[in-house]
């Protein structure tokens, strides 16, 4: 057991853009953070402006690890919050990897939830996903309409919101599509901000999968931080319970995305169009109500400011490292 006057938390997924960004806030404010991550899709550059603060703690570990996750909860109890954020994310990775998926994002999430009732933790803060949803409406979706999801990914993060929901313990917040700087290198698992943005400020045309009709709902990272932090009860005096959306409430077109960071790079480059992707929902945007309605939480960047902050935060943490490479030349 672990004796701190100051709030312990665990987030799994650390070195993840989403998880970093959640660590460093939380150690701004106070905390005491312990990170996992096997670094399967994270990265140690996410980390760097953490990894030697005296007040984290790193592990190198799979969730899927049950009896090292155990001991981890155990030891540092009693733990203010975790924040679960460890997870197969790619739709497409999920659909070859059935098992992998389903394994990583359902069974360890569901025993890392059982475990933070046993041994009494404050809340547990669950990162689910549009994903749940499948095919839905041809509107913003409410929680309520989740269920039959179209992909591994989609079903694995249900399965276990629906459980959070059911035991009135914890909460799980059903992201849209989070987007935002990252000191990570793109890779396969990144999202289609973050490949548009590398391409089109590259001079290179964007490429999308399908005929670009798709609806998205961009949420950017800083609004999602705060609905983490609002949800374990760090702004607003108690933990939320239950399943709530997390996005702007407005839809944006594969088609205008790329128009958008087209125009930001100041080219004129047309997309290329390439096949559609197994398990891409056509329809997705959230109904933002009942999180409004619960914490008075509301999304405060457009997707226009969004992709700024993006570009000019991508470009504040290349800076630095151009200015090494150069030295070195």
């Amino acid at each position: 057991m672990t004796c701190s006057t100051k709030p312990i938390c665990i987030v799994t997924g650390c070195a993840g853009n989403v998880g970093s960004n959640l660590t460093k806030r939380l150690l701004r404010m106070g905390c005491i953070v312990i990170g996992v991550d096997n670094l399967f899709s994270g990265s140690l550059d996410n980390m760097t402006d953490f990894i030697g603060d005296p007040a984290f703690l790193f592990h190198n570990k799979s969730i899927t690890n049950t009896l090292f996750m155990e001991q981890l909860i155990k030891k540092h109890s009693p733990i203010s919050a975790i924040f679960h954020l460890a997870a197969i994310i790619s739709v497409p990775y999920s659909m070859d990897h059935v098992a992998q998926t389903m394994k990583v994002n359902h069974e360890a999430s569901s025993f890392l939830h059982s475990k933070a009732i046993q041994y009494e933790c404050r809340t547990f803060v669950f990162a689910g996903s549009a994903a749940e949803y499948g095919s839905p409406l041809l509107r913003p979706v409410f929680e309520a309409d989740a269920g039959d999801p179209i992909s591994p990914y989609g079903l694995s993060k249900y399965l276990v919101s629906q459980a959070i929901d059911q035991s009135g313990y914890g909460c799980s917040l059903r992201f849209f599509n989070i987007y935002g700087p990252t000191r990570a290198k793109a890779g396969p698992y990144d999202g289609v901000v973050r490949k548009f943005l590398e391409r089109t400020q590259a001079g290179l045309p964007p490429i999308i999968h399908g005929d670009g009709m798709q609806l998205r709902d961009f949420l950017f990272l800083e609004d999602a931080l705060r609905a983490l932090t609002t949800a374990a009860g760090f702004m607003r005096g108690w933990p939320l319970s239950g399943v709530y959306n997390v996005g702007t409430g407005c839809g944006v077109s594969i088609n205008m995305l790329a128009r958008l960071t087209v125009r930001m790079a100041k080219r004129t480059n047309k997309p290329i169009y390439a096949e559609a992707r197994q398990g891409d929902i056509r329809y997705s945007v959230a109904d933002n109500s009942k999180l409004l309605r619960d914490t008075g939480w509301i999304p405060g960047i457009s997707i226009k400011e969004g992709l700024a902050k993006t570009v000019a935060g991508m470009r504040e943490i290349a800076a630095p490292l151009e200015r090494e490479a150069q030295v070195v030349r």
